[in-house]
């Protein structure tokens, strides 16, 4: 069982360039319903890379943050949970504690861990910290995606309860060493890639990886890329 902050919001344009972003999260107060596509009143800029069925829920570990302030004084005073972006933050879980396909339960909805967050550009411009969404990636700060498994009505009160484990898959934290491997083990991609629950458009990529990887056993593989580079062109 977790305690749970709840996080929703609008759009809003970026100090700097002025794109558009949905991190910009307030603290939710009340009972809020959980639809198949998230909390109602959330948003998301960019429909392309956040949002959907499978980036539903995001859930970032309050803990994060006092590394991430280590790492980056200048932005120390504005990480604060809720400003990553997240939805629902908690100090009592982190990537090592839930795997792929677990659903779990939060007020009268259930909710299935599908898959990493990529870390987006946005965050940089957001703290005025260059390098700060590699460092998520590049050490398994992403928190993670939930999809909604049961609509329901949520509020701030609520626990998160772990209902069906997913035991033979891999954490969450295990997952993501695995993806960031130079030359996995096919097998343990394969693993991966069978997870129950994970999300489509990531499965496709591990299968697409194995499948690479199988052709060309004597070539140097492009590492996956770990985060969403900011575009030429808004």
């Amino acid at each position: 069982m977790a305690h749970v902050s709840l996080f929703i919001g609008g759009i809003r344009p970026l100090p700097g360039s002025g794109r558009p972003t949905g991190m910009y999260k307030q603290p939710v107060n009340g009972p809020l319903t959980l639809g198949l596509e998230g909390f109602a009143g959330d948003e998301q800029a960019d429909r392309r890379v956040h949002g959907g069925p499978d980036k539903a829920v995001h859930l970032y570990p309050a803990a994060h943050y006092a590394r991430l302030a280590a790492e980056f004084p200048e932005a120390a005073a504005s990480l604060v949970i809720g400003s990553i972006g997240e939805n629902i933050s908690t100090a009592e879980l982190d990537e090592n504690d839930v795997r792929i396909g677990d659903i779990w339960c939060l007020g009268g909805a259930q909710l299935q861990v599908c898959q990493p967050r990529n870390p987006c550009w946005k965050i940089d411009e957001r703290f005025a910290s260059d390098g700060m969404a590699a460092f998520i990636a590049d050490h398994g700060l992403t928190g993670w995606y939930w999809r909604v498994t049961t609509p329901g009505l949520v509020t701030p009160d609520d626990r998160l309860e772990l209902l069906s484990p997913a035991q033979d898959s891999l954490t969450m934290a295990a997952a993501m060493r695995l993806w960031q491997t130079h030359r996995p083990a096919l097998a343990d991609l394969e693993k991966l890639a069978a997870s129950p629950g994970i999300a489509h458009n990531w499965q496709q990529k591990v299968i697409a990886r194995i499948e690479w990887l199988r052709k060309n056993p004597e070539k140097t593989p492009s590492d996956p890329v770990p985060f969403h580079v900011k575009p030429e062109n808004p």
